[in-house]
């Protein structure tokens, strides 16, 4: 346990507070537990340490990964139990998916020790929700996905813009401070700004290995597959890479990919929830909606980038960003004339040549224009949607 305290200062000490994610001021940080979710590479362990270091008294505080060597022969609780007893109040836990029978500890945890705050990261978003059956009204769970366009600006460049809502937006007020051209940044942010470290020199090489550990570790292992149909997911991601945004057709990927046609909405959903691809449905309800799937998207545009080789056919980088990007604030559903239907409001997205044959008749409608730097009417700029969280 010495050691883990060891390792934790350190993190700590290391830790910059700098920048912060979007995600801490909407955490309820006096839960006695809570999950922090999403796709390998967000920053969900930053996020965590940050918070330590910030708010957490450090005699009090600990913290732990779960593939740590500790508990090859200490479980969860033993550790909460020798927290506790050493006047400990939280206790952090990262990469909880690594550890077997994680839900039922915690919440052994949470019951066993009500002095104790629990909080908690994992990367296999579907593996988390298959677990919550034991922490149902125990843990609130929130989801973290990559930076938006307003955070690349802060953390690549240091430009501060604030948060706008889609109100904002559609009244032109979105602007960056100090900057009179921003297509060069947006540009720059569609290849390599929704990961953090998108500033790695290596950064196409470890996005490449974040894709590779998703699609043929974290799903197969907690999807219960074998290594043979790990590959197939895989091949249905490149099929996916391929021709993304499309309209899904159940047969066809499964005759494609040699996966059954039984399995293949299944996969793209596991495929969904581990931050790999997108899917617009035409009712709302997010992942989990009941709503029918009409799009598959790749999840954002880096992975087009590195997916395709050659950035992505520019069209469908633009729909995959507005989607990616206003899904966070709102449910973002499938539009019957246009491209995207958010809060009653119609979208099409397009470049700077699109008209408006979509929205005829629509007074609620816009078009939303790449390569553009301010709008005007009903006509908005692609890269103001990047500023709402």
């Amino acid at each position: 346990m010495e050691r883990l305290y060891a390792i934790f200062h350190q993190l700590v000490k290391r830790t910059d507070l700098a920048f912060v994610r979007y995600k801490y001021a909407d955490i309820r940080w006096g839960n006695r537990m809570l999950g922090l979710m999403g796709p390998r590479g967000v920053g969900k362990t930053t996020l965590l340490l940050q918070h330590a270091r910030q708010a957490l008294p450090v005699e009090g505080t600990l913290y732990a990964s779960a593939d740590n060597l500790y508990f090859a022969d200490h479980t969860l609780v033993d550790l909460a139990d020798a927290l506790s007893k050493q006047g400990g109040r939280y206790l952090l836990l990262d990469e909880i998916h690594k550890y077997a029978n994680w839900s039922r500890e915690l919440k052994q945890i949470y019951d066993s020790y009500p002095d104790l705050h629990v909080y908690f990261t994992g990367s296999s978003v579907l593996d988390i929700y298959r677990g919550m059956a034991d922490l149902s009204r125990r843990a609130p769970i929130y989801e973290m996905q990559g930076l938006s366009f307003r955070e690349y600006l802060r953390l690549f460049h240091g430009i501060t813009a604030p948060v706008l809502t889609l109100d904002d937006i559609l009244h032109h007020r979105a602007e960056i401070p100090g900057t009179l051209h921003p297509l060069p940044l947006f540009n720059d942010y569609l290849r390599r700004g929704y990961y953090p470290f998108g500033r790695d020199e290596d950064f196409e090489i470890k996005l490449e290995q974040v894709i590779t550990q998703t699609m043929e570790s974290d799903i197969p292992l907690y999807a219960g597959m074998n290594v043979a149909t790990g590959r197939k997911l895989k091949q249905l991601l490149m099929v996916v890479a391929a021709g993304a945004p499309f309209k899904p057709s159940m047969a066809t990927l499964a005759e494609t990919t040699g996966i059954s046609r039984n399995n293949v909405a299944d996969y793209l959903l596991y495929m969904e929830r581990a931050g790999m691809i997108g899917q617009l449905r035409t009712a709302t309800g997010g992942i989990r909606g009941l709503g029918k799937v009409e799009k598959i998207y790749l999840d954002n545009p880096n992975l087009m980038a590195v997916l395709g080789h050659d950035g992505g056919n520019r069209g469908n980088v633009r729909e995959t960003f507005f989607y990616n990007q206003t899904r966070v604030r709102h449910d973002v559903i499938t539009s019957p004339t246009a491209d995207f239907l958010i809060d009653g409001f119609t979208f099409e997205v397009g470049g700077r040549g699109k008209g408006q044959r979509q929205l005829q008749g629509n007074p609620q409608g816009y078009v939303v224009k790449d390569d553009i730097e301010t709008g005007y009417a009903n006509v908005v700029p692609l890269w103001a949607f990047g500023l709402t969280y």
